[in-house]
């Protein structure tokens, strides 16, 4: 998801309230200071916003919200429920609303000039979290509402708030002496400084180009070609030929180019990012973060920051989670050793004289997958149009939860081109989705969801607003934007984020919608990815973008069957990543060399040398840009623990993944309860037990381990 959160003390409802008189009239004038106004209870004036506004609006939001909590503390009745976490539940509102837009330029519109705001207020944000998280006078209050004999008359949904609240406050030192607290904050505000470089340097890196020659481009297919082509265009380089660094464009090339010497060029260029030694390298940037994260888990009283951060994750402790990742791990690069056989192979075949690389493997998995299987993948991206596949997204969902989805016009927005769709169930408004689909400078890497309001009960019916970001490249002017199987996928992932958004059912803000666990949360949109390859889905929507004839069965066939092809690569490259990831974590305040610790490691691993991590420790954004995944990218492997045993029971059901029964009770018992019930308890309710690891094994191709 790697989505980023715009939280403060409460949720980000984008309900700003009105500022007190002491506000200057250049604050009172501040678009984003402004209540959110217009349709479906008010939209964000994304069309107003420049970047000037950003710090004022930020300096007036915090002085906001911190007034909030001083008349929480200053309230002479007894703590209860409503003087205290409902009145934190209501706090925050203005800056949470700031820090929506806030973090849009961050990640879609980032700019030098903004980029010196980010520099200021990252250390100044976090500074004022902990301003509030270690107030001691608030603390007693939420500690005696917390401890009262009360909260046994409170509902189920106002005692996991407050066990949340509670949980939280203490996770962040609440509990600590004077000085510790003061080291706690001096750490928090220092880390967000180093966040905030790290994710500079790295868009920096990304916003770079490899410059492709004619006998580059030799053999290239042509959408690829015009990609190149419009990106140069995009930069001003009329007449050339580039490949972003980024994924979004340099993974398809890789599998494509038939040109050896470019695919070695683009590859270096993309995984050294953050790792050439210049103003961008990021290894010192990553000791001091893994230094500070050891010193304050230690100061918060755990042994490491991993196991700061799983102590309330579904995984609880890091030896649950490496113990997952281990068992996965074998059984993935012995099958990674059988794919780069069945390559090597072709290679010799051809007369190729070399040994398969890194650089080589997209491109000659494909041809293994063209000899197993009599699939190419080229045959199958004429079928898949990004409009298309948005029409079938909303279909799936309006089949499972009864979803509508209609565009509007005139709504504001923060770029060109980004649409907007009113979300609707039986008649009535549920919520709106924003659609940000295409790379450009400023807009960092990968896909995301993020929530810009949050669904709640709390302060009369709120409605939800959830946005879905991608990074497409834009073909020629009025010709469709066709994308991968990879792609597809994924577009069909964070819309699963989306639509969990979207089916909340809360009544407080703070455990609405995806506001759980990270390694919960990616379950919903990894199940979501399934219906992609539904026959439904596939024959209704997977149309020639030429002939418009949907998808033949045959190829269809030859998908399914070469369903588990490259489970070894995929596995392999993302758990490379997630192991590192928690051994970093694990080492506690060693001093740490990144890329030796890397390279290391990975021996250790035996990781095949002809696969790198998926993502390297200089370029770990998820890692290192903020706290998010760190110690927790294993998140994803978890989740889909759980995602292939839900799948199952679609597929042991009679309508298959969209029988309504079963449909019925993922919505009733996940898709709409938030954090309102502990995870545990949202897939035990589901599934009617425990998951088990079987259903994993199998989805990948992997021996399913006794008695699982």
């Amino acid at each position: 998801m790697q989505r980023r959160t715009f939280l403060a003390s409460a949720a980000a409802t984008g309900v700003a309230a009105t500022l007190s008189p002491s506000v200057s009239m250049a604050q009172a004038s501040n678009p984003l200071l402004q209540k959110w106004t217009g349709p479906y209870g008010g939209v964000p004036a994304f069309d107003q916003i420049k970047v000037e506004h950003f710090k004022p609006a930020l300096e007036a939001a915090m002085a906001k919200n911190l007034a909030e909590i001083d008349a929480i503390t200053a309230n002479k009745a007894a703590p209860n429920f409503e003087n205290t976490i409902a009145a934190l539940e209501d706090a925050g509102r203005t800056l949470g609303a700031v820090q929506v837009s806030y973090g849009i330029w961050g990640s879609t519109m980032s700019t030098p000039e903004f980029q010196k705001v980010e520099a200021e207020m990252g250390p100044r944000l976090s500074a004022h979290r902990d301003k509030i998280n270690q107030n001691a006078a608030l603390f007693a209050r939420i500690e005696a509402v917390y401890n009262s004999p009360d909260k046994a008359r409170l509902t189920p949904e106002q005692q996991r708030v407050l066990w949340i609240y509670y949980t939280n406050f203490v996770r962040s030192g609440a509990k600590l002496s004077p000085e510790a607290k003061a080291r706690v904050g001096a750490i928090n505000t220092e880390l967000a400084g180093l966040y905030t470089k790290f994710s500079q340097n790295l868009l920096a890196d990304e916003n770079t180009w490899i410059k492709l020659s004619e006998a580059d481009l030799a053999g290239l297919p042509e959408g690829l070609k015009a990609a190149a082509a419009s990106n140069a265009a995009a930069r001003k380089l009329s007449g050339e030929f580039i490949v972003v660094n980024t994924r979004s464009s340099v993974d398809p090339f890789l599998a494509e180019s038939p040109v050896r010497a470019a695919r070695e060029k683009v590859w270096r260029a993309f995984v050294n990012r953050g790792d050439n030694g210049g103003a961008t390298d990021n290894n010192a940037i990553i000791t001091k973060i893994l230094k500070l994260r050891a010193e304050r888990a230690r100061l918060l009283g755990y042994k490491t920051h991993a196991h700061w951060r799983l102590e309330n994750a579904m995984a609880k402790t890091p030896d649950n989670a490496m113990a997952l990742m281990e068992a996965v791990w074998t059984p993935a690069i012995a099958q990674v050793a059988i794919d780069v056989a069945d390559m090597q192979a072709i290679i010799d075949k051809e007369g190729g004289g070399f040994k398969l690389e890194p650089w080589d493997y997209r491109y000659y998995a494909e041809k293994v997958r063209k000899a197993k299987y009599d699939l190419d993948m080229n045959e199958v991206k004429p079928y898949l149009q990004l409009d298309k596949l948005r029409e079938g997204m909303f279909w799936a969902s309006g089949q499972l939860y009864g979803f509508e989805f209609k565009k509007l016009s005139g709504i504001p927005v923060y770029h060109e081109d980004v649409t907007v769709y009113e979300v609707t169930r039986g008649g009535k408004h549920v919520g709106l989705w924003y659609f940000d689909p295409y790379a450009r400078p400023g807009k960092r890497s990968g896909a995301w969801m993020n929530a810009y309001r949050t669904q709640e009960r709390f302060k009369g019916e709120i409605t939800t607003i959830v946005s879905n970001n991608s990074n497409f490249i834009k073909g020629k002017a009025g010709e469709p934007v066709l994308i991968s199987w990879d792609d597809a996928t994924t577009l069909f992932h964070e819309f699963g984020h989306a639509i969990h958004g979207l089916n909340a059912n809360a009544t407080y803000p703070s455990v609405s919608g995806t506001a759980v666990a990270r390694d919960y949360v990616e379950f919903p949109s990894q199940l979501n990815e399934h219906w992609l390859s539904t026959p439904q889905v596939l024959n209704q929507f997977a149309l020639h973008h030429q002939t418009g004839k949907p998808i033949p069965q045959a190829l269809v066939d030859k998908i399914e069957a070469a369903g588990k092809f490259g489970e070894g690569f995929g596995t392999t490259e993302y758990l490379a990543s997630a192991l590192i990831d928690m051994k970093l974590h694990l080492a506690g305040d060693a001093d740490i060399d990144p890329d030796r610790f890397e390279r290391e490691e990975l021996a250790r691993l035996n990781m095949p040398k002809e696969i790198v991590m998926r993502h390297r420790t200089p370029q770990f954004g998820h890692v290192f840009s903020s706290d998010g995944y760190s110690a927790g990218y294993y998140s994803y492997l978890w989740a889909d623990t759980l995602t292939a045993d839900a799948a199952e029971a679609f597929q042991e059901a009679p309508g298959g993944f969209y029988d309504k029964a079963v449909a019925k009770r993922l919505y009733e018992d996940i898709m709409s309860k938030g954090n309102t019930v502990d995870p545990v308890e949202q897939f035990r309710a589901f599934r009617g037990r425990d998951v088990k690891i079987g259903a994993l094994m199998r989805k990948r191709g992997f021996p399913v381990p006794p008695g699982a």
